[in-house]
């Protein structure tokens, strides 16, 4: 009968399948095995990449567009498909600063998803594609993300406490954007980012004219956009926070505040019905 057991490489003892090391010469067979069980790893892979996020963020502006101008021919009288109403923009969670105060807190995240009237979401995703590809270039797609969501709720929140005023739109993030790049020139102290810094500031002036120039305008919004891109990106930017490992946690974020949003949205439908039935 042939021996079935394998043996010891250096002492020709008989030894078991499962040892790594020999029990009699302690010579070791092979490396234990590592299993590299990365939690953030996992979890952040889940995020899109290679910029796909701009793109998901368009198709959600898209779509919430869509279902508010059905629901707005169906159900409100004023507006239509192409320009909706104040009421269908209220129900699906725009910013409304009495409201907001009062507890629906949420209205701070859903108003950066939501637009008014075709021309709004149109000239507002055309900045968007532009400048959310670059700004997802530069950081990559889980900080892109965390960066505009927390400079649109910057924005929305300035604008509830300067501006009373229902209001809607994803300009807030894209100022966020904007103010992003302007701190990612700042913290790349080279030639490069001093180029990066002067072009993304001007960019700023000449939207900020541009935003003041246009009638009914949430510019509060814009402002506080801005600021708060700068700020969430002058921190998430900063030399020591850009290794690989810290960029892993950066995903894990992102897709923390790609579930807090759908939350925000679950909760405001609940909202919605309750106003409906009353």
């Amino acid at each position: 009968m042939v021996e079935s057991r394998p043996i010891c490489t250096n002492c020709r003892a008989f030894i078991s399948r499962a040892d790594r090391v020999c029990p009699y010469c302690e010579f070791e067979l092979a490396p234990a095995l590592r299993l590299n069980l990365d939690p953030a790893r996992a979890i952040g892979s889940l995020l899109p990449q290679n910029g796909q996020i701009t793109i998901y963020i368009l198709a959600v502006n898209g779509f919430l567009y869509f279902a508010m101008a059905l629901f707005n021919q169906q159900n409100i009288s004023g507006g239509g498909f192409f320009d909706l109403s104040a009421s269908t923009l209220f129900l699906f969670g725009a910013k409304e600063p009495n409201y907001i105060f009062h507890g629906e807190w949420w209205r701070l995240i859903t108003a950066g998803f939501l637009h008014a009237s075709v021309i709004h979401i149109g000239m507002n995703s055309w900045g968007l594609y532009d400048l959310g590809a670059q700004a997802e270039e530069a950081f990559g797609s889980g900080k892109m993300l965390v960066i505009y969501v927390l400079s649109s709720i910057c924005g929305f929140l300035a604008s509830s406490f300067f501006a009373p005023s229902l209001s809607i739109g994803a300009s807030a993030g894209i100022f966020g954007l904007i103010g992003a790049m302007i701190a990612y020139g700042v913290n790349e102290r080279s030639s490069f980012g001093s180029h990066v810094k002067a072009a993304y500031t001007r960019t700023a002036v000449w939207a900020m004219v541009i935003s003041f120039m246009i009638p009914f305008t949430d510019n509060w919004a814009h402002i506080g956009g801005l600021a708060g891109g700068f700020g969430v990106a002058y921190i998430a930017s900063h030399p020591r926070l850009t290794r690989p490992k810290h960029e892993r946690y950066w995903n894990v974020a992102g897709l923390a505040i790609a579930g807090l949003v759908v939350i925000c949205f679950v909760v405001q439908l609940f909202s919605t019905l309750k106003y409906l039935r009353n």
